[in-house]
C-alpha cells in the first residue's frame, strides 16, 4: 500500500455529462480524481483529455450494479492510495420503457433503481473503510428535483407533468439515503450530501436540459462546496 497525504476523489460515471464535469471540478480543486466508468475506452479517453489540463485524473473501471466490480475499485484504490477522501456517486441511467405509474415497465423500474440507487449504496458501503481513514471524508450523491414527494405534490411546479416512476423513485430514494447515511456518520468525521445539479443538457435527457453540464457542476456553489477541504459539518441538500 502507498498510502498519499493528497486528497483522493472518486467519480462514478464520470467519463461524459455532469460526472465528467465534477472530475474536473474537483481535480481543479487539487485532488487527485479518480474517473470511474464501465467502458474502459470512454472512461481512459476522458481521463486523458483530463490529463490535458495538467490534472491528476486516472481511470478506474466500475459497474456500479456488479458487486465484484466495486470489490475491485475499493481494493484498487486501497492498495493505490491507502484512504479515499471524496466519494461523488453519480453514475445514472433512464430507460425508454420506464415512465408514468400505470404504464411503466417492472422491469424497467427495476433496471434504474439497480442504478441510480442500490448502485449508490453499493458503492458507498464498500467506500467507507477507505472513507474512514480520511481527515474529513465527504459522500456526495447527486439527485434530482424529480425526487422530491412534495414538489410532485404541487401542480403549479414547473415539472410537474414529469412523472416517470423508476427514475424519480431512485432519486427519492438515494436522498433517503443521504438523510439516513448523515445521520448515521454524524460523529464520525463524514459529511454526506444529496446535491441537485438542475435540468442539464446530458444524453441522459437527450440533451434536453436548460442548462449546460458547466452550469450544472461548476455553476453551482453547492455542489463544488460539498467537495472542499475545508468545508465541516454534515448534512443533507435536496
Amino acid at each position: 500500500m502507498s498510502a498519499t497525504t493528497d486528497g483522493i476523489a472518486f467519480v462514478t460515471g464520470a467519463n461524459k455529462g455532469i460526472g465528467f464535469e465534477a472530475a474536473r471540478g474537483i481535480a481543479k480543486a487539487g485532488y487527485v480524481l479518480l474517473l470511474a466508468g464501465r467502458n474502459p475506452e470512454a472512461g481512459r479517453q476522458a481521463a486523458a483529455n483530463l490529463a490535458t489540463e495538467g490534472l491528476d485524473v486516472r481511470f478506474v473501471e466500475l459497474d456500479v450494479t456488479r458487486a465484484e466490480s466495486i470489490s475491485a475499485a475499493a481494493a484498487r484504490i486501497e492498495a493505490d492510495f491507502g484512504k479515499l477522501d471524496v466519494l461523488v456517486n453519480n453514475a445514472g441511467i433512464t430507460d425508454s420503457h420506464d415512465g408514468p405509474p400505470s404504464r411503466a415497465r417492472v422491469d424497467a423500474i427495476e433496471r434504474v433503481l439497480r442504478t441510480n440507487f442500490l448502485g449508490a449504496v453499493a458503492t458507498a458501503q464498500a467506500m467507507l473503510p477507505l472513507l474512514r481513514k480520511s481527515d474529513a471524508g465527504r459522500i456526495v450523491n447527486v439527485s434530482s428535483d424529480l425526487g422530491s414527494i412534495t414538489r410532485h405534490g404541487d401542480p403549479t411546479w414547473k415539472y410537474a407533468t414529469v412523472k416517470v416512476l423508476g427514475y424519480c423513485a431512485s432519486k427519492a430514494a438515494l436522498n433517503m439515503f443521504s438523510v439516513q447515511l448523515a445521520f448515521e456518520l454524524k460523529d464520525q468525521g463524514i459529511k454526506v450530501n444529496s446535491v441537485n445539479p438542475g435540468f442539464t443538457a446530458t444524453d441522459l435527457n437527450r440533451h434536453r436540459g436548460q442548462q449546460t453540464v458547466e452550469e450544472g457542476w461548476s455553476g453551482n456553489p453547492a455542489m463544488l462546496t460539498c467537495c472542499g477541504r475545508r468545508s465541516h459539518g454534515h448534512g443533507d441538500r435536496g
